[in-house]
């Protein structure tokens, strides 16, 4: 199996006045916190969102595994929907002391340029900084931060910098090349 670098860039948040919101997209996107667990509609949306981009690390959690994930007190899913049909998701992955992931974040393909990303990014971060309000045994948010790397999308690093997200460390390492799974086999070219 061939290998190829991959870099991977880190970034946060260290105050909500470092969150600078995207504005609104035209027409009827709405975002709704998924607060049934749902370990189906969260396999779902991870393959449609990250099958162009070779997310794989998820892909052999069996049911129980998801349960577990989504089951964790603190941790929400919030869905974009144009027009009544989801077209991408922010995962946020509470932390300790007061530190929030967004685990992931990101589009299905058919919706990536409509400025729809960025509203996301937006609405996720500040879900990120009040999660304390919907969760009472969590403490107050103190830092957002999240991941990204070379094989994202190629607007995705100027979405977080302009969403005030700055950069606090980069790193290099060889990944193993794995073929485009997409949400289903052949769903995307090789």
């Amino acid at each position: 199996m061939s290998s190829a670098p991959v870099t991977t860039w880190s970034l946060e948040q260290t105050s909500p006045a470092d969150l600078l919101p995207a504005a609104a997209p035209d027409g009827d996107v709405r975002i709704v916190r998924a607060e049934v667990p749902s370990p189906e509609f969260s396999r779902f949306l991870y393959a449609s969102v990250g099958g162009d981009i070779r997310w794989t690390d998820r892909l052999g959690w069996d049911y129980a595994r998801w349960q577990r994930q989504l089951d964790r007190p603190g941790a929400e899913t919030w869905v974009a929907y144009d027009r009544g049909t989801p077209a991408g998701y922010v995962e946020l992955e509470p932390q300790d002391d007061g530190v929030v992931e967004i685990a992931y974040f990101g589009l299905i393909p058919a919706f990536r340029g409509r400025r729809i990303g960025g509203h996301l990014l937006s609405y996720g971060a500040a879900r990120a900084w009040d999660l304390a309000e919907r969760w009472a045994e969590r403490t107050p948010t103190k830092r957002v931060w999240l991941h990204t790397c070379s094989k994202d999308g190629e607007f995705a690093m100027d979405n977080y910098l302009r969403r005030g997200f700055t950069l606090f460390d980069t790193k290099v390492e060889e990944e193993a090349v794995v073929p485009t799974p997409g949400p289903w086999p052949g769903a995307y070219p090789a």
